[in-house]
């Protein structure tokens, strides 16, 4: 044996330092290789909407219904399938309706409780009573622990648990008890939560999300081109906390800005009100939230704030494209190819007149350079970023769950695209003066976006804090993939045609089995029920677009959670399950309010299709998970050898074990 090895495996016998010990874990090991997969939920672009995205979490897209359907199938009716799973959803709320309308609460208490009881026994039944014991709240574990376990060993089963539940009814603990055991049942549903990118931007509640997703039990993150312009405001790279500002007053977030993160934005009012005094800054408009209404003071002081940040923006975005060269962005460098006197901007040979010729902070010898008053107003802003506290917590979750890219149980997961050329070879990208290409684009993607938090080297960290921005919005960048964003063109100039972003070949060229097949081989996955899952671009149910391509390959998941993409895609969002028997991919119908759906009951699941169903029953011995087990058993019994063979000696208690 190896003098390497037999040092690991002396490592190894700290943790086992005796045969029975290691014989047992080998035992309970091989145990777990042979329980169901956990289910896996995918999500993506969710984009702020905090309500649809909490539903979703609470019934797993429906993992949570299929669940009382398996355990009551026809013994309860629909309207009492309906109600338990509203109870499992939003607990108090239910409870407290309930109370309002049911004379016998103690006779409905003990019924729920029962019922629950029975749904709690069959989402654990998959995991080790080890892994369920670390799950329970500690207020109720012992009980709970109690009331889904099989015991036995009691002779007269129903008078032991009606005992049990008599006494949490009495004690007037019921309350509690439900919510407790609801919240055990949502997360026993879905063990492991993905979230394909961009939780930020358009929606009012991304703060609130992440406030979700702290606390989530299991779950990784692949960073989206919205969530990275976060995290270059938040290291702050002024271009980024120009855009991040920009688009939360496009979308009408001042809120989540202002009180969400506590950011202050009253240096940017005031500035924008002086500066753009006597200017209605009529095409800086911007979508109100649905329901709400701004006044007409609002209005004109949020325009204005619109127009001077939106100029801010492209002021510091034409520094760092001329700062930066290999970004190879020089088109869009658009302040100088305009006409200050003629009110006109050359684009491709052809000339535009601007909507907007009023420009009082750009010199016209210098368009890209602030003002004094610009750049104090974007110090403050910086040092309100950098100093939030709340907001850095965010970013460390992004951080440490979070990557460009992820390969799990067979499927590789990115947000947007991979680079690729017309001829479908993948497209070699300048970084700093290095060119890469496929998963290795990603992976120094990665580096720079880590070195902008972490690295001493203020350089490097000035470098990764800039490649954010490029992140978000070059046309090489995995996570945009777009020829350009045309949000200057949406502002200033009638000619709609301007205003198209043309997707990359990337999305055209997915559709062929041999390009998603490169892909997946070049991250490391090869044979059979492998798959590309990624968001970005929505899908258009209502053209007839599928979200399945490439022979069931390819899984496009962005179906509109985002209300600004509804009237496009015909939908609510599209979410993915990954269970024991395969995927299934869900469409949502809007979700309305949590009211609504406490009030009458109301699931947001709609439409469940079947992507790939297994021939048989997926065990954690298949997952990844259940690789890294096996191999652990493998280095146990190798352990086990060493003691029998006297390479090792056995330890108990400090103490050699003599024979």
């Amino acid at each position: 044996m190896e003098n390497s090895h037999l040092h690991y495996l002396e490592q190894l016998s700290e943790q086992y330092p005796t045969i029975s010990k290691a014989s047992a874990e080998i035992i309970n090991l091989q145990a777990i290789l042979n329980l169901p997969k956990g289910t896996e939920h995918f999500l993506s672009d969710i984009h702020g909407e905090y309500e649809a995205f909490s539903h979703v979490l609470k019934n797993g897209s429906g993992a949570v219904r299929k669940k009382i359907d398996d355990v009551f199938g026809r013994s309860l009716s629909e309207a009492d399938k309906a109600t338990l799973a509203t109870v499992i959803y939003y607990p108090r709320e239910k409870i407290e309706l309930v109370k309002k309308t049911e004379e016998d609460m103690d006779g409905w208490y003990k019924i729920t409780l029962y019922r629950l009881i029975e749904v709690c026994k069959t989402v654990s039944s998959k995991y080790t009573r080890s892994k369920v014991r670390k799950m329970l709240p500690p207020d109720f574990a012992y009980i709970i622990e109690e009331l889904i376990t099989e015991k036995p060993e009691v002779l007269n089963k129903e008078a032991y648990y009606d005992a049990i539940v008599d006494t949490i009814v009495n004690l007037g603990q019921t309350e509690e008890f439900i919510l407790e055991l609801s919240t055990l049942i949502q997360n026993l549903a879905v063990d492991h939560l993905h979230v394909i990118g961009d939780i930020y931007d358009r929606g009012p509640g991304a703060h609130l999300i992440m406030d979700r997703l702290m606390s989530y039990h299991s779950v990784d993150i692949q960073w989206g081109n919205h969530d990275i312009i976060w995290m270059g405001a938040a290291v702050g790279q002024l271009a980024c906390i120009a855009t991040v500002i920009r688009n939360s007053i496009r979308y009408d977030n001042l809120d989540m800005i202002e009180e969400g993160y506590g950011i202050n934005l009253l240096p940017l009012a005031t500035f924008a009100m002086n500066t753009y005094e006597n200017d209605p800054c009529d095409i800086f408009v911007f979508k109100q939230l649905a329901g709400e209404k701004r006044n007409v003071s609002e209005s004109t002081m949020i325009r204005k704030m619109h127009k001077a940040i939106a100029i801010i923006r492209f002021k510091l975005e034409g520094q760092l494209i001329k700062k930066w060269p290999e970004y190879g962005m020089d088109e869009r460098l658009l302040f100088e190819k305009i006409d200050y006197e003629k009110g006109t901007i050359v684009l491709d040979g052809k000339e535009h007149k601007l909507k907007d010729t009023n420009f009082p902070t750009i010199d016209p010898k210098d368009p890209y350079k602030l003002t004094e008053e610009e750049l104090n107003v974007m110090m403050r802003l910086r040092s309100s970023f950098l100093h939030c506290d709340k907001l850095q917590r965010h970013m460390r979750l992004l951080l440490k769950k979070g990557n460009m890219y992820k390969v799990y149980n067979g499927n590789l997961l990115y947000h947007g695209s991979v680079p690729l050329n017309e001829d479908g070879t993948f497209r070699k990208v300048n970084i700093y003066g290095t060119e890469y290409w496929g998963k290795e684009l990603f992976d120094v993607l990665e580096s720079y976006v880590r070195k902008a938090f972490f690295s001493t080297d203020m350089k490097e960290q000035e470098k990764g804090a800039d490649l954010m921005w490029y992140i978000w919005t070059a046309p090489y960048s995995p996570l945009y993939g777009r020829k350009k964003m045309a949000t200057f063109e949406r502002y200033f100039l009638e000619d709609e045609s301007t205003w198209v972003e043309p997707k990359s070949c990337y999305y055209d060229l997915i559709q062929k089995p041999e390009i998603a097949d490169m892909i997946l081989h070049e991250f490391g996955l090869y044979g059979n029920n492998i798959h590309i899952i990624n968001g970005h671009v929505p899908v258009h149910r209502m053209r007839g677009e599928s979200p399945v391509k490439c022979d069931g390959k390819v899984i496009i998941i962005d179906g509109g959670f985002s209300q600004t993409y509804r009237k496009r895609t015909g939908i609510a969002g599209y979410t993915l399950i990954f269970n024991s028997y395969g995927l299934t991919l869900t469409a949502h119908d809007p979700f309305e309010s949590a009211e609504e759906a406490v009030k009458n009951e109301i699931d947001i699941v709609s439409r469940r299709e079947a992507v790939e169903l297994c021939d048989k029953r997926i065990l954690v011995g298949d997952t990844d998970v259940g690789k890294r087990m096996k191999s652990r058993i493998r280095d146990l019994r190798e352990l086990i050898s060493a003691y029998q063979e006297g390479a090792l000696p056995e330890l108990e208690g400090g103490t050699y074990i003599a024979y």
